[in-house]
């Protein structure tokens, strides 16, 4: 199967980088704390300035994720929010407006359950450019990658500081970026992270041509600030998601739900700038 060139995903980083800037990208829960909430939060979070977004599937057994996304996911799954209620969002997005590239983060379970060529057409329907999956290793990603590129979708690795010799492998497989995880353990808000963080994404841009994403326990505007000296992308997780949980009372209330997603997008905006 051939590859598509053409990517929302690839072209923004190109065009970041050729301004000399760096990507910042929030993830979020999907469904949390519902879906048409969801879709006005993907709007805020452009308003705000995010470059790309990273869109969570709630999976009732997150092992990379650690408290505060696993609550998140949790409330959605009370709602039975699902991969198709992901794609109906994404869609729902566009035709809000919304053109900052989606990556889909997602657990393998289920894609499988709704089938690889199901899967891939709905992304392309969505207008999703990208795919992370933290459970599937690189050596049994054979299938996904093909049909990943034969629908023009990246498949974006995760790469650890333990990866060691395993990373060129993991790198000679990578799409669209290189998510560079800055911590040993699940996500979750840092003071501190892992030592020879530096030299570890310097020994993987020396691998790869691919910009290279840093997240993971990024939780302050000075975090994102100093790695977005060594990053061509920096991930906010958790503190958002965070953010998004304290705003349910206001979001869930229709007289007070736009002041919601103005502290949503405030916080979003202290974090890029």
């Amino acid at each position: 199967m051939s590859v598509i060139t053409s990517n929302l995903l690839d072209e923004t980083f190109v065009r970041l980088q050729e301004a000399g800037r760096t990507a910042f990208i929030p993830f979020i829960t999907v469904g949390d704390p519902d879906p048409d909430t969801t879709v006005d939060i993907i709007v805020a979070l452009e308003q705000a300035g995010a470059d790309i977004v990273e869109l969570g599937v709630p999976y009732s057994d997150p092992l990379a994720d650690g408290p505060v996304i696993q609550r998140a996911s949790e409330r959605a799954l009370v709602r039975k929010i699902t991969i198709e209620t992901c794609f109906k969002v994404a869609g729902e997005a566009r035709a809000r407006g919304v053109n900052m590239p989606f990556v889909l983060f997602t657990y393998y379970n289920p894609v499988l359950q709704m089938g690889l060529e199901q899967f891939f057409s709905s992304m392309q329907q969505a207008g999703i450019s990208g795919l992370i999956i933290p459970d599937l290793p690189v050596e049994e990603s054979g299938e996904v990658l093909a049909l990943a590129d034969a629908t023009g979708v990246r498949l974006v690795p995760l790469v650890a500081p333990t990866s060691e010799d395993r990373i060129a492998v993991i790198l000679s497989k990578a799409r669209g970026f290189i998510y560079c995880v800055s911590s040993l353990g699940v996500t979750g808000e840092r003071a501190t992270f892992h030592e020879g963080l530096e030299s570890f994404i310097k020994s993987v841009k020396e691998l790869s041509d691919l910009p290279v994403a840093i997240g993971f326990g990024i939780s302050s505007a000075e975090q994102v600030r100093e790695f977005s000296k060594i990053c061509d992308g920096v991930v906010v997780g958790s503190a958002i998601v965070r953010k998004i949980e304290e705003s349910i009372p206001l979001l869930q209330n229709e007289h007070t739900k736009e002041e919601g997603l103005l502290q949503i997008h405030d916080f979003v905006r202290l974090l890029k700038s």
